[in-house]
């Protein structure tokens, strides 16, 4: 009789250690669900713009929003230059495209290539593998090259700087 009496008090954890897994499967769960929703809305918000949305290339030091008018494309050579290492074994190989306004523009980008090739090889030079090794460094850089090169030119023509080519070895 002492073991029959037993089998009940067995039974009945087994039932309570049951509904803990499932309570706990559950939190689990729903602990996915919204870290999915989380990382969704955080990396994926733009994926999905209508085709009028304005495209908006930075902020302006107002605070306000500006809206990025197409312009004209200007593909630098490439630039192999060694970085400010204490080695001195680290070189850069990039590509640079420039976007300009208009063709006015371009005809003295084209006419201070020299200029804007020295402004540009001395800057990257100065810097070191530690710099541009992470993406705030790349972004930091292309805003250096910009006022570099704007510095050269009359006036400020230089809109946005793209990367189209980027190699550090």
């Amino acid at each position: 009789m002492g073991e029959e009496e037993n089998k009940p008090d067995v039974a009945a954890g087994k039932g309570k250690a049951g509904s803990k897994k499932f309570i706990i499967l559950g939190i689990v769960v729903l602990l996915l669900a919204g870290g999915g929703y989380a990382g969704w809305n955080f990396f994926v918000p733009g994926k999905f713009l209508k085709k009028g949305d304005e495209v908006i290339a930075k902020t302006g030091e107002s605070g306000q929003a500006m809206k990025m008018a197409p312009g004209i494309m200007h593909e630098m050579e490439p630039f192999i230059v060694n970085l400010l290492d204490q080695d001195g074994r680290r070189y850069l190989k990039t590509t640079i495209e420039l976007q300009i306004g208009n063709k006015d523009e371009e005809k003295e980008l084209v006419e201070r290539i020299p200029q804007i090739r020295d402004a540009v090889l001395l800057l990257l030079t100065s810097k070191s593998f530690g710099d541009i090794s992470t993406p705030e460094g790349k972004i930091q850089l292309r805003n250096e090259l910009i006022a570099r090169i704007n510095q050269v030119l009359q006036r400020p023509t230089v809109r946005a700087l793209y990367f189209t080519e980027f190699v550090v070895q």
